[in-house]
Parts: C-alpha cells; sequence; structure tokens
C-alpha cells in the first residue's frame, strides 16, 4: 500500500520562502514519475509541479521562477522549494504519482500573509 507523507508547510510573510518535502512508501519510486499539488479553499486541486524519473520538470505558469521541484530517489523523498511566496499560495500542499495519483496523503498546509 502506498504511503504519502507531506511535511514543511507554515505560515510565512509574502516573500518568504519553505520548502516542502513528501515521503514515499513506495516499490521502485525512482522510476515513477511525481507530482505536487495543491488545493486551495473553494477552489478545485490543481497540479503545481512534476518531475519525472528523468528530473524532467514541469510547473503550471502561476509559479514559473518561484518554485523548483526535485528528488532524492536514495530516499524516496520529493521535495518542492518555494521563493516569493504570495498570498495566492495559500493552499493544502499534497505530493502524488503523476498522472495518474494514488491514495493521497494529509497533505501539509501553506499560508502566506499578505
Amino acid at each position: 500500500q502506498v504511503q504519502l507523507v507531506e511535511s514543511g508547510g507554515g505560515l510565512v510573510q509574502a516573500g518568504g520562502s519553505l520548502r516542502l518535502s513528501c515521503s514515499a512508501s513506495v516499490i521502485n519510486f525512482s522510476i515513477i514519475a511525481m507530482g505536487w499539488y495543491r488545493q486551495a479553499p473553494g477552489k478545485q486541486r490543481e497540479l503545481v509541479a512534476t518531475i519525472t524519473n528523468g528530473g524532467t520538470t514541469t510547473y503550471t505558469n502561476s509559479v514559473k521562477g518561484r518554485f523548483t521541484i526535485s528528488r532524492d530517489n536514495a530516499i524516496n523523498t520529493v521535495y518542492l522549494q518555494m521563493n516569493s511566496l504570495k498570498a495566492d499560495d495559500t493552499a493544502l500542499y499534497y505530493c502524488n504519482s503523476w498522472p495518474r495519483a494514488v491514495t493521497w496523503g494529509q497533505g501539509t498546509q501553506v499560508t502566506v500573509s499578505s
């Protein structure tokens, strides 16, 4: 059974930074493409960034140049470095496999005060 545990969220002022981590208990993590997703209050969950097993990354337009996704296959972990945070980045952040998601974790809350 796949288990995803996100951490690293918190309250930060606009312009600040946070680094999210996601630990995945899954066999063959290194061959799975992963993504970070977020869901703001009253909105649908959206895909924020992806990283393939080869390290190719993609980002939604609103975070390009500010967020960086990376992975460490040795410890089954994917990261999201978030810089220049804005109030609009406030959301519950999740990681999951991409493009097909498995069971969702609890997420980690990011709150950006303006």
